[in-house]
């Protein structure tokens, strides 16, 4: 086909396009859904400008095979002897040289008439230093140029690296999860029993001696202890926790990896926020009801100084919460203070930059967490918190957004949904890290 023709065709397909584009970024512009009316011209120039492409392609496609059948012709000898190599003569008169398949224009040039008689000029063949160097005109029948992506460009390769150290120089490590029970559910609510308070009243009882009812109840006249536990029906409903990102369908098309960087943004987004949730949600609108907000967890206030006071608070998970408590969580600035602790003679109680492996404070392992406002941390027995997936995350790609669809974008959606609840509130203990 030719350059006409494909000029031709271009413009049709820019002259169908243009009207239904203009009345999307009109109805874009004004706030407003499109009428009928503009739907379907919209539709109409979608369904005629598709028509154009598809013979736009079908062009190219036989210009492709017609360069193709041209390389092969030559490279079996169909092609004509004058259109092998041979030199042909240039507008100014000069030779004009086109090389044979597999050589350059450099080793065409140390082959040429003009290298030649420009060699005869001086002793030896050899150009002396500093010698003014002139030749008769080398041409070729293309130029080759060093910014032109049909010419010597198409070789150059940017020097890409890419994002070299991936997207965790942007993002916290993500660790409460793991501390906590994790379960399923294909409900769109969980309802579960808390426990609220326990009285423990079991003790040694005497046999009974008598058939009579005694006068007094007590272990003594073999009647057993009443011992009590407060149970709580609680509801938790299944929250959403979603983002997006616009995209060209260029962009994904060109770069892969463009798409693998959205995907792992979008998805770590998610655990980010869920994480948040966990430890702050406030329980009202769709916001969990975290640790911090869930009544009857136990506080611990500060006490002489830090290490006291996390010390305290692990016994009351052992005596008022009765549980046995799995980890410190606190946020790095608070952990870095402790673990920078120094005893009177400038020695670290934490082992100092020599220590290695896993921090613990009194026996437990330290999550650092920045989803903890500093100043504050917890000791718990995580595993009675619980962490409901309904659906785990997921990456969507759809241009039915507003009117990404004439526009050649895309809307890449990440979604997940989950439940959070506290089984047991005793077993958790917030601490406060600074003297009031």
């Amino acid at each position: 086909m030719s350059t006409a023709t494909m000029e031709r065709l271009r413009k049709e397909l820019t002259d169908a396009l243009t009207p239904a584009r203009d009345l999307a970024a009109k109805a874009e512009a004004e706030g407003r859904d499109l009428t009928a009316e503009e739907r379907a011209t919209i539709e109409a120039a979608i369904q005629a400008a598709t028509g154009i492409k598809a013979r736009i392609d079908q062009a190219k496609a036989d210009a492709e095979l017609t360069r193709q059948l041209g390389d092969l012709s030559d490279g079996i000898g169909l092609l004509p002897d004058g259109a092998k190599g041979a030199p042909a003569v240039g507008s100014d008169g000069s030779a004009l040289w086109t090389p044979r398949r597999g050589e350059t224009i450099g080793e065409a040039f140390a082959k040429s008439d003009q290298l030649r008689a420009l060699l005869k000029q001086y002793p030896n063949g050899r150009i002396p230093e500093r010698a003014v160097v002139n030749s008769a005109p080398f041409c070729a029948k293309t130029l080759i140029t060093g910014s032109s992506d049909t010419s010597a460009g198409a070789l150059i390769q940017n020097d890409f690296r890419g994002l070299l150290v991936g997207l965790e120089a942007v993002q916290r490590p993500l660790t409460i999860r793991s501390l906590v029970t994790n379960g399923t559910t294909d409900s769109d609510t969980v309802e579960y029993v808390r426990v609220t308070s326990t009285t423990n009243n079991a003790a040694p009882v005497a046999e009974s001696t008598t058939t009579a009812d005694p006068e007094t109840m007590n272990a003594a006249n073999g009647v057993k202890p009443e011992s009590a536990l407060t149970l709580q029906r609680v509801t938790e409903t299944v929250r959403t926790i979603a983002h997006w990102l616009p995209a060209t369908t260029r962009a994904l098309s060109d770069a892969g990896q463009v798409r693998t960087l959205i995907d792992a943004f979008l998805r770590y987004g998610l655990e980010e926020e869920l994480e948040d949730q966990m430890i702050n949600g406030s329980g009202s609108g769709e916001n969990f009801s975290g640790i911090a907000n869930t009544s009857g967890v136990q506080v611990q206030a500060f006490d002489s100084d830090v290490l006291t006071t996390t010390r305290k608070a692990r016994t009351l998970v052992r005596t008022v919460g009765r549980s046995t408590p799995t980890a410190y969580v606190m946020h790095p600035a608070d952990w870095e203070a402790i673990d920078l602790m120094q005893d009177n003679e400038a020695r670290y109680y934490f082992g100092g930059p020599a220590r290695l492996g896993q921090p613990t404070l009194w026996g437990l392992p330290v999550v650092e967490s920045e989803a903890v406002p500093q100043g504050t941390a917890y000791v718990a027995d995580w595993r009675k918190a619980v962490l409901w997936d309904r659906q785990q995350a997921t990456i969507s790609v759809s241009n039915s957004h507003a009117n990404f669809f004439v526009r050649n974008m895309v809307a890449i959606l990440a979604e997940m949904r989950a439940a959070f609840g506290v089984l047991q509130p005793s077993a958790f203990v917030e601490i406060s890290l600074t003297e009031e």
